[in-house]
């Protein structure tokens, strides 16, 4: 019987083929947790669970990224917890400034090819740029993980998403998230696993921005074949390949060439238009960054726009690198620089102002046009505040007219 990956992934990890709908006890490769919920994790292993050790400190990783550096005295106390916590156990911790949690578990290759990794963060979805199973999960089932090393899950359905042709000048991977949410609804892959073909061409990093928002179509996981630049750069297990003769409970077709910029408004991830249907709304700040689009690339494409261009009167953009390692990349040519010269403000590598924690707090009816994941009312700050999502091309247009861009029209 033919497998999808989500179906690979687990049958390798109890030893046998594995059907739909079916549940199975796994023990995970990697069990990730970050400072917003990691501390209630560590008192419910410790207080309701009765563990004073973890089962295997190999397994657990833990990174300071969301609201990092602290920005009260109380996210300090949290924080110095969990490296507390770390440091007792013995479990690999990343610190403040080395980046978000998905892109660092990537490029330190915590995360692979085959693997099947859980995080408190409902984005661990990411993983499956590199053809990993990633799947977020609740503070109570992360802790289960800890205390035993092992989780239960169900075997998706899976949901084929087949790419046509390649995207257009202006066109990105964010505008095929955005527009599979369009298409697919918030809803429209509830704890299915979605598979992304025909886009064996994609760089790793526009794999991990359509990964990351496989959740925000209600998906349990987004896994992309281990092709092209993943193959280059990971080592894939010769069990993990496309099957001819996998089975999916349903197929969509997205065609590239006829794909347009994608633009979500106010306040649902899947109330998406083309960008003309918005073009001209009037934005107080622009934000490019999130485990969605604060990579190099990213960090480019906004300096490609920007480039002897000053931002609008009265805008101010935001740029948080997803990671220091990206950051050092668009220090290391003109990138950086063009965009500093501009007139944004850089911000430690990290989620930054996407939770509205600090860094970029939205106030009252501020508009921000951001290159997130999310734009649910009160997301950023204040609940009278409106965000719309677009791909850093639309965001760094935005930010030199004061209103939403097309890209192409500059």
């Amino acid at each position: 019987m033919g497998q999808t990956f989500a179906e690979q992934i687990l049958g390798q990890k109890v030893g046998r083929a594995v059907r739909p709908g079916e549940l199975v006890v796994v023990e995970p490769d990697v069990a990730m947790g970050h400072d917003s919920l990691s501390p209630s994790i560590i008192r419910i292993v410790q207080e309701q669970m009765g563990a004073a050790r973890v089962h295997d400190p190999a397994q657990i990783v833990l990174v300071l990224d969301h609201v990092a550096p602290a920005s009260t005295v109380g996210v300090a106390n949290n924080q110095n917890i969990v490296r507390r916590f770390a440091a007792e156990q013995g479990i690999r911790l990343f610190e403040v400034g080395r980046g978000i949690c998905h892109q660092v578990l990537v490029e330190e290759q915590v995360a692979r090819p085959g693997m099947v990794v859980v995080g408190s963060d409902s984005h661990s979805t990411s993983y499956g740029a590199v053809g990993a199973f990633g799947s977020g999960m609740g503070s109570t089932d992360i802790a289960l993980v800890w205390a035993t090393g092992k989780t239960w899950l169900r075997v998706p359905e899976t949901l084929r998403v087949m790419a046509h042709g390649r995207f257009r000048p202006g066109v990105t991977a964010k505008d095929f998230a955005l527009k599979l949410g369009r298409v697919l609804t918030i809803a429209g892959a509830t704890y299915m696993a979605v598979e992304y073909h025909g886009l064996d061409w994609l760089a790793l990093d526009g794999r991990q921005t359509i990964a990351s928002m496989a959740v925000e179509l209600g998906a349990k996981a987004g896994i992309f074949p281990p092709d092209g630049e993943v193959a280059a750069r990971f080592d894939v297990p010769d069990w993990l390949f496309v099957d001819p003769e996998a089975r999916y409970a349903r197929t969509v077709a997205i065609n590239l060439d006829e794909l347009e910029p994608q633009v979500a408004l106010p306040h649902a991830v899947d109330n998406v238009v083309d960008v003309s249907a918005v073009a001209g709304t009037k934005v107080d700040v622009v934000f490019l960054g999130t485990c969605t689009n604060g990579r190099y690339e990213d960090m480019r494409a906004a300096a490609d726009v920007l480039k002897g261009r000053p931002l609008a009167p009265g805008l101010r953009m935001l740029v948080t690198p997803a990671s220091r390692q990206e950051l050092q990349k668009a220090i290391a040519d003109d990138t950086l620089s063009t965009l500093l010269a501009s007139g944004v403000t850089l911000t430690t590598p990290g989620c930054g102002a996407c939770m509205g924690r600090h860094q970029g707090t939205l106030g009252e009816g501020e508009v921000c046009l951001s290159t997130g994941n999310r734009n649910f009312k009160g997301r950023m700050g204040d609940p009278t505040s409106q965000i719309y999502l677009a791909s850093p091309a639309v965001a760094a247009a935005t930010a030199v007219t004061g209103v939403i861009t097309d890209p192409r029209e500059l």
